[in-house]
């Protein structure tokens, strides 16, 4: 059997800037509104919630903007992060295709989420921030968070989606190891949390709620910001360190890829993969075929309707145009909990709305299927979250057996799935089962979009 090969840069390798794809993109990014006069917002407006320099990045068209170097000397903890090309998979599978996969389950949090919240962290300390508050779904975005609180002597504060809390306690004990408060959103901590709890006791919680609470919570301190895992301009833009390395590390394999494959929630682990690739697609560099996976049960890319909305349960958010479920959409409780949010990022939405993205979505039990495959052939379990993006890279590879053909596939494994046992004995139990959203419910989200996406 052949085994795979793993491709590996040096630390001076690491990006010494992120990629913005704003400035290639063929139309500018609908304005960001405010929600009380509808008009676009200004860095005033944004100030009460994130640092100047966060802000700045938030709206900047720029192609490149430079890395910090005490970012950068953190990211070395664990950058450049390994490619491997997943030979023993493609013999399991019995393709011609050449499946490459980006593992960034190798960082401290064991996900992608660090390469953002170090760079949040970071801007927060510099302009003299004491504590950040802020959501997480599953709990890798919450790890993360507290990881780089810890490096900059920061105070955490999570909010995490009551499901998540209950069904993920070693997430919540890693965000305590580094001295972070977490605690299960919906809360009577917050009054948005209170509101949710009494018309919903038994509430799940979802992440739109979190980020309300996170947001009511850092607006009430002046030493207080708020950080966001995904999503935003900004958190998107931090994450291209993983693209930017895998287009070096596909010159050393002498390949680039016909086809990338990454999973979706809010679109940072996605965007990351892929947003360098397109920039160069979008400069008139090579073709590749790029597919957003989601899950069927949160189908925001699939489902969902472009348009202006909030980020938060409890319109406590600024008004931005996305694709959407309507905020108030609560999905049923899978274990994917990353992918668990109402809407999609406002970029990666621009992009599937302009067919340069083509999004698909695939069940739990299909998305564990592959990740157990994937195990079995490469030794490493994913997350919930990155099986999404497995099961699409392995259809992908199938159709090239079934055509004959022979194509580069690649896609991010996005983190481990370590601290995730719970789901995998859900799963071979028979007890992962894939929960109807209300098509009711789902409606009735819809309705409730702002008056502005009428007009937008």
């Amino acid at each position: 059997m052949s085994d795979s090969i793993k491709y590996l840069l040096q630390e001076s390798d690491i990006p010494t800037a992120w990629y913005n794809i704003i400035a290639d993109l063929p139309e500018a990014p609908p304005p960001v509104l405010h929600p009380g006069t509808g008009q676009p917002i200004t860095p005033d407006d944004l100030a009460p919630l994130f640092p100047m320099a966060v802000i700045e990045q938030e709206v900047s068209s720029e192609r490149y903007i430079d890395i910090p170097e005490p970012v950068r000397d953190i990211l070395k903890q664990w950058r450049p992060s390994p490619l491997y090309r997943a030979r023993r998979l493609e013999q399991a599978l019995d393709t011609s295709a050449r499946i490459y996969y980006k593992y960034e389950g190798v960082s401290p949090a064991g996900s992608h989420k660090p390469n953002t919240a170090v760079a949040q962290a970071f801007y927060s300390k510099q302009e003299g921030v004491k504590r950040i508050t802020t959501e997480t779904g599953a709990g890798q975005w919450g790890s993360a968070l507290a990881f780089a609180g810890a490096f900059f002597g920061l105070e955490i504060e999570v909010y995490m989606v009551k499901v998540s809390f209950n069904q993920k306690p070693y997430r919540r004990a890693f965000m305590e190891s580094f001295g972070a408060t977490c605690i299960a959103s919906p809360s009577d901590t917050t009054e948005s949390g209170r509101a949710v709890l009494a018309e919903n006791p038994d509430s799940t919680g979802s992440l739109g709620i979190a980020i309300s609470e996170a947001v009511e919570r850092a607006v009430q301190r002046d030493d207080t910001r708020y950080a966001l895992g995904s999503v935003l301009n900004h958190v998107l833009l931090h994450q291209t360190v993983i693209g930017q390395e895998t287009m070096k590390q596909l010159e050393m394999a002498d390949d680039y890829p016909d086809i990338i494959v990454g999973c979706t929630g809010g679109g940072s682990n996605f965007a990351g993969i892929a947003f360098p690739f397109l920039g160069e697609k979008l400069r008139g560099g090579q073709d590749v075929h790029i597919i957003a996976v989601e899950p069927a049960n949160c189908p925001t890319l699939t489902k969902g309707r472009y348009a202006y909305d909030f980020g938060d349960t409890g319109h406590l958010t600024p008004l931005v145009k996305m694709h959407t479920l309507g905020s108030t959409f609560v999905p049923p409780g899978f274990h994917a909990g990353g992918l668990r949010y109402h809407g999609m990022g406002p970029l990666v939405s621009q992009t599937a709305e302009l067919g340069l993205v083509h999004p698909r979505s695939y069940t739990q039990a299909e998305c564990f299927d592959a990740g157990v495959q994937f195990a079995k052939a490469e030794g490493i379990i994913p997350a919930p979250e990155a099986n999404h993006a497995v099961v699409g890279a392995i259809e992908e590879a199938i159709k090239c057996k079934e055509e004959g053909s022979s194509k580069a596939i690649l896609f991010n494994l996005c983190g481990h799935g370590n601290f995730d046992m719970q789901a995998y004995m859900d799963y071979f139990a028979g007890k992962l089962y894939d929960q109807e959203y209300s098509e009711e419910e789902l409606a009735m989200a819809l309705s409730g979009l702002p008056s502005v996406a009428a007009a937008a």
